[in-house]
């Protein structure tokens, strides 16, 4: 036509523009989002990495100061996710992960599971490996579990996983293994007659876990390469959680441009786990499967800034750190990575941590054309499947999570109930949802810091879309706006569970069984039967702050802009 004519000279001209278009979209470059191959009617690999207590500026995919090669090699092959939340501890988390549902919904939501406390993630959670077996997967978990020890059958091989290799606690010796002298690094596996096995690994003495845990899977990779049927490798590396240990040639490449001693180790523990992941993928490739292999990476909750003697991680250019209800107690660097399904981008898109199950089911059942061996019963999921608003470049399948409701205090965190919900732009926090309060910056970034006065209130609405920092609580100006999330989370709290927290049983220590940490109520009969229970009523009013709740916070006021222009991924 004489429009055709006139914008591109002649229809021969837009005839070769349209077929330059197709060639591109066809040998995958970023024009098309989509890969579309012959891995779109296959099944996928899975690999889910989740590092511990690793801060949103600890990598260099995010602007961080750490040198991570591996990270940044697939976060920039893949699709960076900038919207990424999880819960602002540990456990929570991984019962989140595992079951797709809410902490309120689990009874996860207050707090993590001590040494020697007997409960854990509820069993009749039907959880993620358990639903990706029905699908033919075999499914292998690497490192932390974190989920309950105090009977086997909260343990992974009794929650679905074929084979286990790490420890059932929440922390540790890096090296020797032990948490309050007590052995607690171990090999699950059924033998060939299929008796379950718990194998206790007295010889890994003196190995570092990082390296142990990449090596394992490295192992495993190479195991399944002569399989037939897909695999999901679990591996939830103890990296970067206190005690802060690595061996020396980790520290000795940060010699020249960090000059503090708790720096350089800090930084090193992220580049072993780094290395880990690089040797990982090596693997993949060596073996030939990681054309159909999914990776994805995630932090379980934000970087350690509050109750620790120095400062290593940065949240930064996010308001807070573990513990807190702050974009940076919750907001995680992640990525996920798929050669031939994904092309590299970035996605805005909300996600939470709950919508991996999900998300994950969907890509097992390739979308609803495949059918579970028997059929899946789940308790009503909270997460959504996601892979459409990640593959296509879509708006987010949700609009708003609850990012926790919890009525009782915890240690180095908030002194008195709190609740939050993200809904769209928005989001409100009632209580504290603190400490940590401030911002932390990485090394070199000292000068933004200027301590000042709290920011704490016990009413909190920021819109997170403009000020991601939270800078700015805007709660006076916009108390519709209050209201309605206010009744969102009413809503949310009348369909919470009691807590399922019970109080630390003696009877668990590890000095009982040779000093190591056992599931000790399949050898004691005694169950305690002291609960905490939520209280049925609201609440969520009355609540005010002291002048003490505020003072314990730790704060440094910046400028929205000075913030604000360090968001960029």
């Amino acid at each position: 036509s004489s429009g055709i004519n006139a914008e591109y000279g002649d229809s021969e001209t837009f005839m070769n523009l349209l077929r330059d278009i197709v060639l591109l979209c066809f040998f995958g470059t970023s024009v098309c989002l989509k890969k579309k191959t012959k891995y779109a009617d296959k099944q996928p690999n899975i690999i889910f990495i989740l590092s511990d207590d690793l801060g949103h500026s600890d990598v260099g995919f995010t602007n961080g100061f750490i040198e991570t090669p591996n990270l940044n090699r697939l976060a920039k092959e893949g699709v960076l996710l900038t919207q990424s939340y999880v819960q602002q501890v540990c456990s929570p988390t991984r019962g989140a992960l595992m079951s797709g549902r809410y902490p309120i919904h689990t009874g996860l939501q207050h707090d993590v599971i001590y040494p020697g406390e007997p409960w854990g993630l509820p069993l009749d959670e039907t959880i993620l490996p358990q639903i990706l077996k029905e699908y033919n997967y075999s499914t292998h978990a690497v490192g932390k579990w974190h989920l309950g020890m105090h009977k086997w059958a909260y343990t992974p091989l009794y929650r679905g996983f074929d084979d286990y290799f790490g420890y059932y606690l929440g922390g540790q010796n890096y090296d020797s293994h032990r948490n309050e002298k007590g052995l607690d690094l171990r090999s699950d596996y059924f033998d060939e007659n299929g008796k379950f096995v718990d194998e206790l690994r007295w010889d890994l003495d003196g190995r570092y876990s990082a390296e142990l845990y990449s090596d394992h899977t490295v192992d495993l990779v190479n195991k399944l390469k002569s399989e037939e049927n897909p695999f999901f490798i679990y591996l939830a590396y103890q990296s970067v959680h206190a005690p802060h240990m690595v061996p020396q040639r980790y520290i000795d490449q940060y010699s020249s441009h960090i000059t503090d001693k708790k720096e350089k180790v800090f930084a090193a523990m992220v580049s072993s786990m780094d290395e880990g992941i690089g040797n990982i993928t090596k693997a993949l490739e060596n073996a030939g499967l990681a054309d159909n292999t999914i990776i994805v990476f995630s932090s379980d909750n934000g970087g350690n800034v509050n109750c620790v003697g120095k400062v290593t991680s940065s949240n930064y250019p996010y308001r807070g750190g573990k513990r807190a209800l702050y974009e940076g107690g919750v907001r995680s660097p992640s990525f996920i990575w798929a050669r031939n399904r994904l092309s590299p981008s970035k996605s805005n898109a909300m996600s939470h941590v709950t919508d991996w199950l999900p998300t994950f089911w969907s890509l097992a059942s390739l979308q609803g054309k495949l059918k579970p061996n028997k059929p899946i019963k789940t308790k009503p999921l909270d997460g959504v499947d996601q892979w459409l608003a990640i593959s296509e470049n879509l708006p987010s399948n949700r609009t708003e999570f609850v990012i926790n409701i919890d009525p009782k205090p915890i240690r180095c965190g908030h002194q008195v109930p709190h609740a939050g919900l993200r809904w769209k732009e928005w989001k409100l926090i009632i209580g504290q949802g603190c400490p940590p309060s401030g911002w932390y910056p990485a090394p070199g970034l000292t000068d933004l810091e200027n301590p000042c006065g709290p920011h704490d209130s016990y009413i909190e609405l920021y819109n997170i879309i403009e000020d991601p920092s939270e800078t700015r609580n805007v709660s006076d100006k916009f108390p519709d706006i209050v209201k309605m999330l206010t009744e969102k989370i009413q809503a949310y709290n009348a369909t919470a569970v009691p807590l399922g927290n019970k109080p630390h049983d003696p009877a668990s220590n590890p000095k009982n069984f040779n000093f190591t940490w056992m599931p000790w109520l399949d050898m004691f009969d005694e169950v305690p039967d002291e609960t905490y229970t939520l209280t049925n009523e609201l609440w969520l009013s009355g609540n005010e702050l002291s002048e003490e709740d505020i003072s314990s916070s730790r704060d440094a006021c910046l400028t929205s802009d000075q913030v604000i222009d360090l968001i960029e991924f």
